[in-house]
């Protein structure tokens, strides 16, 4: 069990695992998962910290493993494409952006995390620890548990990953202009907008995101067919093949009798 001193040392770690968790997946209900479950990983795990590393850094690298663990299961984790294309681009001695456009979306907190969530977990968090918490290359070594080059090699590409999708936002927001709400705000409400239990207001503002948004209505047509597909099966499943019907028929009590094994539990209770 976690002394008391260091008990009080997790409630003071709240504050910056929860802007580091927020950063990471632009979605408050889900920071404030990953923090819960990190304190309580923290609380459970209390005697495998020696104190080798910092208290934050122990903590961030429980989140970052909840993390990834996440973001894998919703299949987020692959970075070879994006990898390969940053690469590329860098190498390439003709590929520059425009500075300008860069520093002003990154100086813009919802542009910014709107690139940052288009970097793989592990280059984002790697930008995150060091240029935002303030983490050293080593600590986020530990925090990923990788080796330092790698870890040097993750900031490498994420700041260079970060500064491309900071310099296509631009493209991306002028497809976008003009549309009511952001993508991820109309498809996280798209599946009460499916049950029709969205208040009338925010009906007609997924509505219309749905009219104008370039991106959202593929993958809108993609959940109702998935969904009436499912209905489908549900209904196809409903029908009874006649040699089952004749067995259910036929049942007697006497038959369910017998047909309890001899070791059952319940045999002989009412």
């Amino acid at each position: 069990m976690l002394p008391t001193d260091l008990r009080s040392e997790l409630v003071l770690q709240v504050p910056g695992l929860l802007g580091y968790a927020r950063t990471i997946t632009r979605d408050g209900p889900q920071a404030e998962d990953l923090v819960q479950e990190t304190l309580l990983r923290a609380l459970q795990r209390a005697n495998s910290f020696q104190g080798q590393s910092s208290l934050a850094t122990w903590l961030h690298r429980i989140l970052h493993n909840l993390a990834v663990d996440m973001f894998r299961a919703n299949r987020e984790y692959a970075a070879d494409d994006i990898e390969r294309d940053v690469e590329e681009k860098w190498h390439d001695d003709s590929y520059s952006v425009d500075a300008a456009v860069v520093v002003e979306r990154a100086e813009t907190r919802q542009e910014l995390e709107d690139a940052l969530v288009h970097l793989p977990v592990i280059y984002r968090t790697a930008v995150v620890l060091h240029d935002a918490e303030g983490l050293t290359v080593k600590e986020i070594a530990q925090v990923q548990g990788v080796a330092l080059p790698a870890a040097k090699q993750r900031l490498r590409r994420g700041r260079m990953m970060l500064v491309t999708a900071l310099a296509q936002g631009k493209q991306r927001r002028q497809a976008l202009h003009g549309v009511p709400l952001r993508c991820w705000d109309a498809r996280s409400r798209v599946s009460d907008y499916l049950d029709q239990k969205l208040p009338e207001p925010d009906r007609a503002l997924v509505e219309r995101h749905l009219e104008t948004c370039p991106t959202c209505p593929p993958l809108y047509a993609s959940l109702v067919g998935a969904r009436a597909a499912l209905g489908a099966l549900r209904d196809a499943d409903t029908v009874v093949p006649p040699a089952l019907a004749a067995r259910i028929a036929d049942l007697q009590p006497s038959a369910l009798g017998s047909a309890r094994s001899p070791d059952d539990s319940t045999s002989g209770r009412l």
